[in-house]
């Protein structure tokens, strides 16, 4: 077993990609972590802003999460109705491209991949912001233990959907449960107690009130809140993901996270109202989260507090997973577009856009690094890429049931025109109250995006126009072989075999070596008598043998700046450059050779033209010839 197998296990066969998919039951941790995991953020994103209020802040979070619920259920109708129109997958991409055109989809595409790398980013260190309000002690750590946790969560999802869904199952199920016991306790308390519960562990007390209500500041706070929507279009992108039948096990899934994530939002924000617990600063000495303040002050910090603590850290942290998973399906979806590379389209030995993965966790490595990886510096970036694609999506969806027209297309075209409109006044809601605060930074890279997308497209475009032909194969004319060029460094059984090679592709063969001095009298006598005396025997012309001096030391480019001269001499000849090569026995032997073969092929590639070919001759030593040599060297230090 080597490393690679050991990190992200044994390669899958394509044929076994039906074990890979999945029900519900590991849908919702896949698909769903970012979405429930909102729960945890959401409220305090919005309760964080209300701070200045004091305590009258805290009565306002009730009606703006009852607002934040009502579009949640609004989007969740739309949704229901993607992943039927569109089981391929690709959300709010694939609705737009067929619906409303090149540019819109790759609006909704550069949003939606905007989404996911915040999503990750947001979603770890709110994780690790829920760690140091359990242990102050750690916040000096918050970029290490983030970019940690992002190196786990790689690792996971690198070994496949299914042990991805194994791995977070136990994590999701526990928040889940840990927090709707929270919910049931505070409830009960607050009703034995007619509407006014006692804290078991009280609260800090709210600041004073330093600003009066506006309605703008109401609407940052519902814009910060509105985070907990992110996450629900997950499931449409992923639908591919699912076991048969895909479009009723996507939808049950999306129907649990929705039902799920409404009751969270509304039990936290009904309870942290009738205990009157506010937020407070994030980053600052003496932080605590909101949920943290909420478990003590229903259960005591004991046992049940750390435990739903724990589960909360792992859950956020790995929120991340559900950018991990709908990342590379979209990329994948957008690269067969040719608007990515088409590496995102190449499944792994797990069976997962591995391409996809790496990429989205050095883009969020990136950010936690350059935002301290503290979550109330990320939210302002948040929401902006996700409700665009919201908007898209549903507008898109429109258009697909005005060309459908098949029974009740009215009814589903209002579902999704109104939920089109709701999100689309969100986005300009989000957009102005976050623009000074870091959404312009959104702004920015989104068309930064598109504009990458089209460049990409431009260049598959152009290559398939210089590369197609209608004109048939022209057999080789047995009369006028190709020049080998041959870079020679010493006699060994690597030049050797590779002579032997380039005398079955031509006669005409030149052997260069590149002397930096004046110390090829040895190789001059070994090339008379192993090469040139052979040939003459056999009745053939011997290779050509010809030496570039080189005062500089230089190896690679004199022997390229021969073939090229060369190349010119023969504008009727192909050029085939043959490099000897050793193969190492073990993968760490690599770095104990240099590589100057292909730095050479790879140079020639770049500087070359149509007429210059390069071939590897590989040398595999064997274990006899190792214990030959390992017998002699012994030898050897015995003398």
């Amino acid at each position: 077993m080597n490393i690679l197998d050991l990190l992200v296990g044994k390669p899958i066969k394509t044929s076994d990609e039906r074990a890979e998919q999945i029900g519900p039951s590991k849908g919702i941790p896949i698909f769903g972590l970012d979405g429930l995991s909102s729960a945890a953020y959401g409220p305090e994103a919005a309760l964080s802003l209300l701070i200045p209020l004091g305590l009258l802040g805290v009565r306002y979070i009730v009606p703006i999460s009852a607002a934040i619920i009502t579009l949640l259920i609004i989007v969740y109708f739309s949704y229901r109705q993607t992943i039927a129109a569109y089981p391929s997958g690709g959300g709010s991409y694939t609705v737009a491209r067929y619906n409303l055109g090149a540019f819109p989809s790759l609006l909704a595409a550069a949003a939606l991949l905007t989404d996911y790398i915040l999503t990750a980013a947001v979603g770890i260190s709110a994780g690790v912001g829920a760690l140091v309000s359990a242990v102050p002690s750690l916040l000096p750590h918050t970029v290490v233990l983030c970019v940690g946790i992002l190196f786990i969560i790689t690792i996971i999802n690198l070994r496949g959907v299914r042990e991805a869904g194994g791995a977070f199952t136990i994590p999701t199920y526990l928040f889940v449960g840990t927090l709707l016991i929270t919910i049931a306790g505070g409830l009960v308390r607050t009703f034995l107690s007619g509407g006014h519960p006692v804290p078991v562990a009280a609260p800090p007390p709210p600041p004073a009130a330093t600003q009066a209500v506006t309605y703008w500041l109401l609407l940052k706070v519902f814009s910060s809140g509105c985070t907990a929507l992110t996450g629900v279009e997950a499931v449409s992108n992923g639908v591919k993901a699912f076991r048969e039948p895909a479009v009723k096990n996507a939808q049950r899934t999306l129907t649990i996270i929705i039902f799920l994530l409404a009751v969270l939002l509304a039990g936290i924000s009904y309870l942290v109202k009738v205990y009157g617990i506010a937020a407070t600063d994030p980053g600052q000495p003496g932080y605590q989260s909101l949920l943290s303040m909420l478990i003590a002050a229903v259960f005591g910090k004991g046992f049940f507090y750390y435990l739903t603590i724990a589960s909360i850290l792992l859950v956020l942290s790995l929120s991340a997973n559900t950018a991990f998973a709908d990342f590379p399906r979209l990329c994948r979806a957008i690269a067969s577009n040719n608007y990515l590379p088409h590496a995102f389209g190449y499944r792994g030995r797990r069976l997962v856009y591995t391409y996809g993965i790496v990429v989205l966790a050095l883009l969020t490595a990136v950010l936690l690094i350059a935002f301290g990886g503290v979550t109330d510096n990320l939210i302002p970036l948040y929401a902006v890429g996700a409700f665009l694609a919201f908007t898209l999506s549903q507008f898109g969806m429109v258009v697909h049931w005005r060309k459908k027209r098949g029974p009740h297309w009215v009814k589903s075209a209002l579902v999704n025109g109104l939920g089109g409109f709701v999100t689309g006044i969100t986005v300009i809601v989000v957009l102005v109250a976050k623009f000074v605060e870091g959404a312009w930074i959104t702004l920015l890279f989104i068309p930064l995006l598109i504009f990458f997308f089209r460049a990409v497209r431009r260049h598959y475009h152009a290559v398939s126009v210089a590369t197609r032909t209608s004109e048939p194969v022209v057999p080789a004319n047995h009369g006028q072989r190709p020049i080998v060029v041959l870079p020679v460094d010493r006699w060994s059984c690597i030049l050797k075999q590779a002579i032997e090679f380039a005398s079955r592709i031509s006669p005409d063969i030149i052997a260069v070596h590149v002397e930096p001095g004046e110390h090829s009298e040895l190789l001059h006598e070994d090339w008379e008598r192993y090469v040139e005396q052979p040939f003459r025997a056999a009745g053939a012309e011997p290779p050509t043998f010809t030496t570039l001096p080189s005062p500089y030391r230089f190896v690679i480019v004199p022997l390229v700046r021969f073939v090229l001269d060369l190349s010119d001499k023969h504008p009727d000849r192909r050029i085939v450059v043959v490099i000897p090569e050793l193969v190492e026995d073990r993968w760490y032997e690599y770095f104990l050779h240099n590589q100057r073969g292909r730095l050479l092929e790879w140079t020639l590639l770049v500087r070359g033209n149509e007429r210059i070919f390069t071939v590897s001759s590989p040398y595999h030593i064997t274990e006899k010839q190792w214990s030959g040599r390992r017998e002699a060297t012994e030898g050897n230090e015995k003398v």
